[in-house]
């Protein structure tokens, strides 16, 4: 696939929206390509207790990279941070809040293909948000599997892990895919949230969905 250039989310594309959710308003900033969409990507944060947001930099490389790839990427905050509603709730009260903006996102642009990705303990609360509803893809970024249960995922879920995470130890992700028969992409000298790596990030996104389209076409 010939190289495309991932560059900042256009202002102009943004708009800042509260979704009703189980806990009250969810926070969420959505970047629309405008047509025509290839799909939606609802991106997910790491632990607001370490203090993840919407505006983490990994996060807004995952947007900026699915924006770039013709996808509507949301990002909301979960309750408690920011302006969204509610408290902290380790994962429960997060993945229903996920599910509420996947509905408004659905109402708003239609059945477009949805992409769930997360980063760290967005990664986990996406693998639960995985068994509740249909996603094209799963993609997981540093997910905190030896923090949190994480839930078993698709064969065609794409792992992104840093070799040299001190947070989530790659050895810990390994065991959590070994049994799965699950491929890890590792980003070698990357740490936990891939510092001068967000480049090689972006470009693991991008050959991933890129050779995806090419097999459907």
């Amino acid at each position: 696939m010939p190289a495309i250039e991932v560059r900042p989310l256009p202002a102009a594309s943004l708009t800042r929206v509260m979704i009703a959710g189980p806990a009250g308003g969810i926070e969420t900033d959505i970047n629309d390509p405008a047509a025509p969409r290839r799909g939606i990507a609802l991106i997910a944060h790491p632990n607001p207790v370490q203090g993840g947001t919407k505006d983490n930099k990994v996060v807004t490389t995952l947007a900026k990279t699915f924006f770039t790839l013709g996808h509507v990427a949301a990002r909301p905050n979960f309750r408690g941070v920011g302006a969204s509603a509610g408290a902290h709730d380790e994962g429960r009260g997060e993945t229903e809040d996920l599910v509420a903006v996947a509905g408004y996102l659905k109402r708003q642009y239609g059945e477009l293909p949805l992409v769930l990705a997360g980063f760290s303990f967005g990664g986990f609360v996406q693998t639960r948000v995985a068994q509740r509803l249909k996603a094209q893809r799963l993609v997981l970024v540093g997910p905190a599997v030896n923090r949190f249960a994480t839930e078993t995922v698709p064969p065609d879920t794409l792992v992104i892990h840093g070799e040299r995470d001190d947070v989530v130890p790659l050895a810990a992700v390994l065991d959590w895919a070994r049994p799965q028969n699950l491929p890890v992409v590792v980003v070698p000298g990357g740490e936990h949230f891939f510092h001068g790596r967000l480049g090689l990030l972006s470009d693991i996104v991008m050959r991933h969905f890129g050779r995806q389209e090419a097999g459907e076409r």
